[in-house]
C-alpha cells in the first residue's frame, strides 16, 4: 500500500519517540475499540509515488461512520453514499471549470468544446482516480473512533502530518498545497511559498462552504500552475 519512495522519510518518523507513542496508542486502540479507516488503510495517502506528487489536499479527521474511511482524505469507497463535504468539492469544480469553459467560450466562439471536459468526472465519492494523478489526500489525523469525530486528535498524528508536509515543501518542486478549513490552513508557515502554490479557503463541510470555499476556484488555479511549470493538468 505503501510507496516505496516513501520509505526512507516514513521509516524516519517511526522511529521517533512522538511516533512510538502513538503507535502504542493506536495498537490499544485497534484491539479495544472500532476505529476507521481499516489498519490497512492508515496510510493509502502514501501509495502516490513521492514523486509524482504535484497536489496536496490537507483534509481534517477520516470519516468517522462505517465503511466511509479509506485512507484518502474527502474519499469513500465508490459503495458509499457521497458524503455533503464532498458534495460541495464537486459543485466547486463544476462552477470553476464551468466558468473557464464559459470563459473559453466567450473569446472565442468558434471554439469546439465538450462541456462535459469541464464537469468533475466522479460518479462516485472514490478520489482514488486522483491519486493516481499526483494528489496526496493527507488527512490531519489519519484515525478516528467509530462514531466520534475528532477522538485521535492529540495523539501525535498532528506531528507526523506537519512533518510530510515540511518535508514535501523542502524536497519537492512546484507543488500545490490546498488548505481548507482552519486545521489545513494553520499548516501554511510550513510552505515555502517562493517555490509553491498554497491555496486556502473555507472547509467545504455545509457550516463553511457558503464562508469563502465556494467561489475559491482552487481547481483551475491548480491547473493553471501546473500547466505554467511544465506539469500535466488534473483531470478532476
Amino acid at each position: 500500500m505503501i510507496h516505496s519512495s516513501w520509505k526512507q522519510f516514513l521509516d524516519n518518523e517511526f522511529k521517533k519517540p512522538y511516533f512510538q507513542e502513538l503507535s502504542a496508542f493506536l495498537k490499544t486502540a485497534y484491539s479495544e475499540k472500532t476505529i476507521f479507516p481499516p489498519r490497512e488503510a492508515v496510510f493509502r495517502a502514501f501509495s502516490v509515488d513521492l514523486n509524482d506528487v504535484k497536489v496536496v489536499i490537507l483534509g481534517q479527521d477520516p470519516y468517522h461512520t462505517p465503511g466511509a474511511a479509506m485512507g484518502l482524505a474527502f474519499s469513500v469507497p465508490a459503495s458509499e453514499k457521497i458524503p455533503p463535504s464532498l458534495i460541495n468539492i464537486y459543485k466547486e469544480i463544476d462552477s470553476d471549470m464551468g466558468q473557464i469553459y464559459t470563459d473559453l467560450k466567450t473569446m472565442n466562439p468558434s471554439l469546439d468544446l465538450n462541456p462535459e471536459a469541464y464537469r468533475h468526472h466522479n460518479s462516485s465519492g472514490d478520489l482514488s482516480d486522483w491519486a493516481k494523478q499526483g494528489v496526496l489526500l493527507l488527512n490531519n489525523v489519519l484515525t478516528v473512533e467509530s462514531h466520534l469525530a475528532g477522538s485521535h486528535r492529540g495523539k501525535g498524528w498532528e506531528t507526523f502530518t506537519e512533518n510530510t508536509i515540511r518535508f514535501l515543501s523542502d524536497t519537492r518542486p512546484h507543488l500545490v498545497f490546498i488548505l481548507w478549513g482552519r486545521d489545513a490552513r494553520s499548516k501554511k508557515p510550513l510552505i515555502d511559498e517562493s517555490k509553491h502554490l498554497i491555496i486556502e479557503s473555507a472547509h467545504p463541510s455545509p457550516l463553511s462552504a457558503s464562508a469563502g470555499f465556494f467561489g475559491s476556484r482552487p481547481f483551475s488555479k491548480t491547473n493553471y500552475f501546473l500547466k505554467s511549470n511544465g506539469m500535466k493538468e488534473i483531470v478532476w
